[in-house]
């Protein structure tokens, strides 16, 4: 890429968008027989639920409290209403299953699956998500979090052939198409004159790794208490270089206003390695991100579409700095 330092007209005025989805579904809007399975599942009625913020789920995500005084977090989804999603959680099963107890993430108690509807159980992690802007001392937490989660994941406990692709890359895909490379070209004028470098940097980008990354590593998936920070949402993971979360976290600092490289250049995932790895998860995270933005139609989730435009543009911005 070219040397020119213009990387403050890369994404101008970004912030991050609201984090939740338009499509959850209530818990009260669930079939009563699906509700009766859950309580199966978990040996005991229902006392309470509530519906739960963050994420762009179109099932329902919930806490529940029940009976016996016991608490468990529930997803679920219809193949029928949202079949992608569904798909989603039975990838997310598989996962859960493998992932080793000194992982970072919530435990799964059970889970349904009767063709139709797809249901998971986890423990209940009394937290919240991270404060948007990014709070300095929470992102560090985080990192340092995820920082140790490579290494309970390397090798990856999870087999290749129960993950999907990772959720990167697009750029060859847009520079094809005449009129989503216009939509992109709208969404950043810095990329619309470095197509060629974007495509290159996806061609000859390296994958080659052995440790489960989650594959969508942003705030909204991520749960902090006290004392311990939770990675959630794991339908995406693949396995690839032990770098990748951490680029891919660090990348939404520009949406709290924060310079990510200063931060980068003190993780020990990034700061010995060689700079053009960085782009090129950078460059993969934005040509998927803004190819999606790109192709959604209308009745696409416009709050969707938001955040994969500022996490797209957001990395975008980070790689103009970087070149």
């Amino acid at each position: 890429m070219t040397g020119n330092r213009d990387q403050h007209n890369v994404a101008p005025g970004l912030v991050m968008p609201e984090a939740t989805g338009g499509r959850r579904m209530a818990w009260a809007a669930l079939p009563r027989e699906v509700t009766a399975r859950i309580e199966q599942m978990l040996g005991s009625p229902v006392a309470g639920a509530s519906s739960q913020p963050g994420g762009f789920s179109e099932g329902v995500a919930a806490r529940v409290h029940l009976v016996n005084g016991k608490r468990a977090f529930i997803k679920a989804a219809s193949s029928l209403v949202a079949p992608a999603v569904a798909d989603f959680h039975r990838r997310e099963t598989a996962v859960s299953q493998r992932l080793p107890a000194g992982a970072p993430t919530p435990r799964l108690l059970d889970a349904y699956d009767d063709g139709t509807w797809v249901m998971l159980a986890f423990e209940d992690v009394p937290g919240r998500l991270p404060a948007q802007p990014w709070q300095p001392d929470e992102l560090d937490r985080v990192l340092a979090a995820v920082t140790d989660m490579t290494e309970v994941l390397t090798p990856s406990p999870v087999d290749d052939a129960i993950l999907g692709e990772p959720r990167l890359g697009g750029w060859l895909d847009v520079a094809a198409d005449a009129a989503v490379r216009a939509k992109v070209e709208e969404l950043s004028p810095w990329a619309a004159h470095r197509f060629d470098d974007l495509v290159a940097l996806e061609q000859n980008a390296s994958l080659v790794g052995s440790t489960l990354l989650h594959g969508d590593l942003y705030p909204f998936n991520i749960m902090l208490t006290a004392d311990r920070v939770f990675v959630v949402d794991w339908p995406h993971a693949w396995i690839g270089p032990r770098h990748c979360d951490v680029v891919t976290l660090l990348s939404s600092a520009w949406l709290s206003g924060l310079d990510p490289q200063p931060i980068a250049d003190r993780q020990p995932l990034i700061r010995d390695l060689d700079p053009v790895r960085v782009n090129e998860v950078l460059a993969l995270q934005a040509g998927f991100l803004l190819r999606m933005a790109a192709v959604a139609g209308p009745a696409a989730d416009r709050k969707l579409v938001a955040m994969a435009t500022a996490l797209g543009l957001a990395s975008l911005r980070w790689l103009g700095q970087r070149v």
